[in-house]
């Protein structure tokens, strides 16, 4: 399958390293793929330059988000919350139309300092945004509830414990629940919410994970919904 990972941050960089390793063929997008290779500092979080990274994966692509998007059958958005909408229309509605995108960012606004608010929070989200703004893209919302590690990788957290996803197309959510399942998620660890209008919930998860991970001091921890 031919996969476009918007966004070069950890987040796009693990789940472009797995899907790589599963055989894909994957692409990642970024604004100035020159500058993102040439660019020698850490980021944010303390994250090696990418051109590290990317080293280690010859067999990525990396171009403009536009470019990486037009042949793909399957787009992962990894940007900042906050560009979310912005990046997507510098790709161009002729090119998402029709396609499934895994929204797995969150609005997190970091404008007022640590740690950050959302924006939009409680009677809108991210993936409704997308959605709405995007209306033949089928946006499903999925692993933006744990770090970028476990995404990939469940079993760094023993148990049983969730993935939530959410969307208005069936077969995009039944071909996010196959992505799921090959990154070693059981199905019926899988939680479909429904429509994507529950993204507003998932992404409100994001405060108090937060701060589980300041309390525990690591972010290898997730949710798990225990029913009788």
């Amino acid at each position: 399958m031919n996969i476009a990972i918007l966004g070069t941050g950890m987040v796009g960089r693990s789940i472009a390293a797995k899907l790589n390793e599963l055989g894909h063929k994957v692409v990642m997008g970024t604004r100035n793929p020159e500058n993102t290779l040439t660019k020698d500092d850490k980021d944010a979080y303390g994250n090696a330059p990418f051109k590290e990274w990317y080293g280690e994966y010859p067999q990525v692509g990396l171009q403009t988000f536009a470019e990486a998007t037009r042949d793909s059958d399957l787009i992962f958005n990894c940007t900042g919350g906050q560009v979310s909408i912005s990046v997507l229309e510098s790709i161009g509605e002729d090119v998402l139309d029709g396609k499934v995108l895994i929204d797995v960012a969150n609005p997190l606004d970091f404008s007022q300092g640590m740690p950050p608010s959302l924006s939009p929070v409680n009677t809108d989200s991210l993936g409704e945004q997308i959605q709405k703004r995007f209306p033949n893209l089928k946006v499903v919302k999925s692993l933006n509830t744990m770090n970028a590690q476990l995404m990939v990788n469940p079993d760094l957290v023993s148990g049983d414990h969730n993935v939530f996803i959410c969307g208005n197309n069936e077969s995009a959510k039944t071909l996010a629940r196959e992505i799921l399942v090959s990154f070693g998620w059981r199905d019926k660890l899988i939680i479909d919410l429904g429509a994507i209008t529950n993204s507003r919930g998932t992404e409100m998860l994001l405060p108090i994970w937060l701060r589980l991970w300041g309390a525990l001091g690591t972010a290898e921890f997730n949710f798990h919904i225990q029913m009788n």
